[in-house]
């Protein structure tokens, strides 16, 4: 958002609940104004012509009061959280040999990259004062992009580079320079902590929030960039992961987009005469932009070359919805409205930032590529939320969309005075126990369990038709597909599966393997289960405490089928403390993985990747300037 910081996925901060009581709004009036005497008076005897001079002088004691009132500290992690640590900046690339298989001959040379969080100091932040506690939440924490650089070389071997690197927003710069945490935490706390927090960051810094870009990244018009719904996106130079402008099309943008914009035109694969051919749409991008005052929402359509905005419209919403992702089709947008929602007046009445209301209505809006707001129409859901989506498509007269759906939200955490590890330890907890005992087993209503689901919404008579696309044996989230075949329908998904005992144990999120769904094949075992009609789903399970994050498709050259390719993930051994990246075939999915690629350093658990296919023989030395050609063809041996 434009005025607060909105991330979302995949890791959870355990600490003690507050032992400050909240004061009462009348107490933090008071007590603000009495913190601010001194200034006013210091304000009251300035010349009403102030010049740089005097601006700074007041900058300075602004800060040297929150330097005096507030207390920040690090929020702890405990042994079974390490892997969500961050970690130092590389910047340099580091060549890579330790390769257990082999990296296939037709897989694609380019880029895998992925974002995360990686705070700046060591660790996410709380404060204390005479207002309250305020503090970060598990999304918050500048973002660092870890890649890895697949280099064919001539004689047919691989050259493999890792290099991370920080995404250098203008807060990032701004804190680095003043080498300590400056911005007090604003998502989460006590009513009158967060406001004088949002006060005090507008004062000093111009801004209530940092800019984090730590979500996910996207190509569009041959440039890379870092996203986060809590600021514009950055472009991102793909070989040195420098950072270099804010990307704001040319002026015609001033909000942020949501993290996972959609191309609408993509080369896909004709099964039927195997041959390459356009799918309808014209390249363009798809965005969506929301904010804490109004307009709440707008969409717009970026021009396939990046360069121009064409066309821009406010939604009319009368909430702010917090939507992570949309959807297209050949002829639509389509997006959520779910009672996940974020209220400056909540705040101000003594109530939470961010707050998902559980019995709130949902609906999803589907509008055609170039409407408005009145062109919307609208499908009342089933309440729900839902991050993340594997595709939209038409089918006939229906639009269907498929996600991965919840009942509950890991955003933003427990209320106000619950302890946020026993929360999210509930939260995070399998629907059946290994056991398998009655006592043992929940309601999914009781926890935050995402599954995919399918919504089917008839544009002709205004039905929908919603149903669980797989059973409550695992939680899947970070959806992906081959996207090629994105706004077109497609027969296969990815997913992250939970590993629901070790998530709960920790208090964090954390996934234990992959999978792969058939959405056009039932699942051979549905007529014996109380939910029928379910799909087949095949699991790539990891080793035991071995969990993944940033997965992407990486289609074949050549590739005929829709899962010609390989899946690609960061995965990190929490025994042996040792990160790899996985290749796996997407046709031998429950097999072995083709290729492991032991990294040089710890990667922490993160959001979103992708993989980014393009030439790098010639771009080596900009990869990696210390690289020798005379050991490139070392470089692709494996043991």
């Amino acid at each position: 958002m434009a005025s607060s910081c909105l991330l979302f996925h995949v890791h959870f901060s355990a600490q003690k609940p507050s032992k400050c009581s909240p004061p009462s709004f009348d107490h933090f009036k008071s007590t603000l104004s009495s913190a601010f005497k001194p200034f006013l008076k210091e304000i009251q005897q300035l010349p009403s012509r102030i010049d740089a001079g005097v601006k700074n002088t007041s900058l300075e004691l602004v800060d040297a009061f929150v330097d005096s009132v507030f207390e920040l500290v690090d929020q702890p992690l405990l042994p079974s959280q390490s892997n969500f640590a961050p970690v130092d900046e590389s910047k340099e690339g580091v060549q890579v040999t330790n390769i257990d298989g082999k990296i296939p001959d037709d897989f694609a040379e380019g880029v895998y990259i992925r974002n995360g969080s990686n705070p700046l100091f060591g660790a996410l932040t709380s404060a204390s004062s005479m207002f309250g506690s305020s503090s970060n939440i598990w999304v918050e924490g500048e973002g660092m992009l870890h890649a890895l650089y697949f280099c064919k070389c001539r004689d047919g071997s691989w050259t493999v580079v890792y290099k991370n690197r920080y995404v250098e927003t203008d807060t990032f710069k701004l804190e680095k320079q003043r080498n300590k945490p400056s911005f007090l935490p604003t998502l989460e706390g006590d009513s009158p902590a967060v406001l004088s927090a949002c006060l005090f960051n507008m004062l000093r810094f111009g801004k209530v929030n940092k800019d984090v870009s730590n979500t996910n990244v996207f190509e569009h018009a041959g440039k890379l960039y870092s996203i986060a719904e809590n600021c514009v996106p950055r472009q991102i130079n793909i070989l040195t992961l420098q950072t270099l402008e804010d990307w704001e099309v040319k002026g015609a943008w001033n909000r942020p987009f949501c993290s996972h914009p959609k191309i609408l035109d993509q080369y896909v694969s004709d099964l039927c005469n195997i041959m390459k051919q356009k799918a309808p749409g014209s390249g363009e991008l798809v965005i969506m932009g929301i904010d804490a005052t109004k307009p709440f929402a707008e969409m717009g359509v970026i021009s396939e070359d990046g360069k121009k905005l064409l066309h821009r419209v406010d939604l009319k919403l009368d909430r702010c919805i917090l939507c992570h992702e949309i959807g297209v089709t050949q002829r639509y947008i389509v997006f959520m409205d779910h009672p996940l929602l974020f209220g400056l007046k909540r705040v101000v009445e003594g109530g939470s930032l961010i707050k998902y209301e559980k019995e709130g209505d949902a609906r999803i809006g589907i509008m055609p590529r170039y409407g408005d707001a009145d062109s919307i129409q609208w499908f009342k859901v089933k309440p729900n939320c839902t991050f993340h989506i594997f595709n939209c498509f038409e089918d006939g007269d229906e639009v269907v969309m498929w996600g991965c759906r919840a009942l509950d939200s890991i955003i933003p955490g427990p209320e106000k005075g619950k302890n946020k590890f026993d929360w999210f330890s509930r939260k995070l907890r399998p629907i059946n126990s290994s056991e398998g005992s009655i006592d043992d087993q929940v309601s999914e209503e009781e926890l935050v369990f995402p599954r995919p689901y399918e919504w089917r919404m008839n544009m002709q008579t205004g039905d929908v038709k919603e149903r669980n696309l797989t059973g409550t044996e695992f939680a899947m989230d970070f959806p992906f597909i081959n996207d090629a075949f994105i706004g077109l329908q497609n027969n296969y998904g990815y997913g992250q599966v939970r590993d629901s005992v070790a998530s709960s144990a920790s208090g964090m999120a954390k996934y234990g393997g992959l999978a792969k769904l058939y959405f056009g094949e039932q699942s051979p075992e549905s007529y014996l289960r109380e939910e029928q009609g379910l799909i087949k789903v095949e699991y790539h399970i990891f080793e035991k405490n071995t969990f993944c994050s940033g997965s992407a498709f990486v289609p074949k050259d050549e590739g005929v089928d829709e899962d010609d390719g390989w899946v690609i993930t960061f995965v990190h051994n929490e025994d042996t403390n040792t990160s790899q990246v996985l290749i796996i075939d997407a046709k031998s999915f429950t097999s072995k993985p083709v290729a492991k690629i032991t990294l040089p350093y710890r990667v922490p658990y993160g959001f979103h990747g992708a993989f980014m296919p393009m030439p790098l023989q010639n771009e080596m030395l900009t990869i990696i300037p210390a690289f020798n050609s005379k050991i490139s063809n070392q470089a692709g041996k494996t043991r």
